[in-house]
């Protein structure tokens, strides 16, 4: 579920998201439980609220949010995993509290950094101080499943700091780490700025021992790389972000968010108000979708797949496809990768190896051709 406010516009953020001031926020909630209650299925087996920053709205608005979306779903007994995204100004330990008797069981809050000045750049309105607080506040609350999303190789940033940080993050037990370098997303301030010559990001040298030292730091605290950029010990994984990389069925609720079902890809309006309009007129909120055949599926799955650490097993993706020729032609784009040690094959299954692990993004597309 989508919720698109927050407390102002990260500038490397290209996710559909406002700023809350002035917005019709009850409104919103409103037509969030009406294409629930219209799209959502009964029973799903996880749940997962982001945006945007959902910890924004109030406790009044996220109790008739949740309340609602039981009453539509059943969530609560169904659900094996229900997660809400917060950002470290808009959670305490009341509303963690709140969140905890609501049936959210796992929170995800974002840190992004550990410094001050990177923070700033960010145009992040909380500071560091600001996250730890939180983090104690939901542990406080009743939390125990904490996810905590960084930002790495910001520019500036270095490993000698990095060794610091990171650890110190570690020490407060979170059971979840997502850690991502930093991406120049088109439309977005920080691509502006380094088209403008107003930033410079980090060499590709550099980018790559960040990416090598988040691993090893994670593995020696006990994190497995379950995916390329999310950590977690066993047992831990998000399992709503596993269904994702396993190209499995979601539905989508709220404006931009994305739906995958029986093979047809569909995402809402990415805006607010035509969003809304649709909703309320009792109109599709759709505003593009697309069906595959069974090439565009067998070649998405590679995509998606090779990002864990699990890799794929061919023969299943091309049941899951529907792919029944005797060629396979994601394993013909495969074995130049295994040849050149990009790859590599463990039991049956093809995943990315050490060397090709920090090439995932541009090995994976290659299946999509």
């Amino acid at each position: 579920m989508h919720l698109p406010f927050c407390a102002a516009k990260c500038h490397y953020c290209d996710f559909y998201s406002i700023a809350a001031e002035g917005q019709d926020v009850d409104g919103t909630v409103d037509a969030v439980l009406l294409e629930a209650a219209r799209r959502a299925p009964r029973a799903p087996r996880t749940v997962f609220f982001g945006g945007g920053t959902p910890s924004l709205l109030s406790i009044e608005q996220l109790t008739r949010l949740l309340d609602g979306l039981e009453s539509i779903t059943g969530f609560r007994e169904s659900s094996v995993e229900t997660t809400l995204e917060s950002n470290p100004e808009s959670m305490d330990r009341e509303k963690a509290e709140a969140l905890r008797a609501l049936g959210v069981g796992r929170l995800s809050i974002g840190f992004q950094s550990l410094e001050p000045a990177t923070l700033e750049l960010f145009g992040r309105v909380h500071g560091v101080e600001d996250s730890f607080r939180a983090f104690e506040a939901a542990r406080a609350g009743g939390f125990e499943e904490i996810n905590v999303d960084l930002i790495y190789a910001a520019p500036g940033h270095s490993p000698e700091r990095w060794a610091v940080d990171l650890p110190h993050v570690l020490a407060l037990g979170p059971r979840h780490v997502s850690a991502y370098a930093l991406a120049f997303e088109e439309e977005t301030l920080f691509s502006k700025w380094l088209a403008e010559g107003r930033l410079e990001a980090q060499p590709e040298e550099r980018e790559l021992e960040l990416f090598e030292q988040t691993h090893a730091i994670l593995a020696a605290h006990g994190f497995d790389s379950y995916e390329v950029s999310n950590f977690a010990p066993k047992g831990h994984e998000c399992r709503h972000n596993l269904n994702y990389w396993a190209n499995g069925a979601y539905c989508g609720i709220g404006p931009s968010a994305v739906s995958h079902i029986a093979g047809r890809r569909a995402g809402n309006h990415k805006a607010l108000a035509p969003w809304r309009k649709a909703v309320q007129a009792g109109k599709s909120a759709e505003a593009w979708d697309e069906r595959l055949d069974p090439r565009g599926r067998l070649g998405e799955s590679w995509w998606l797949g090779l990002r864990l650490r699990a890799g794929v097993d061919p023969a299943a993706l091309r049941e899951l496809a529907g792919w029944t020729a005797p060629e396979d032609p994601a394993l013909a784009v495969a074995r130049p990768l295994l040849e050149e040690g990009l790859l590599e094959e463990v039991d049956g299954r093809i995943r990315l190896s050490a060397a090709g692990l920090p090439l995932a993004d541009a090995i994976s597309l290659a299946f999509l051709a």
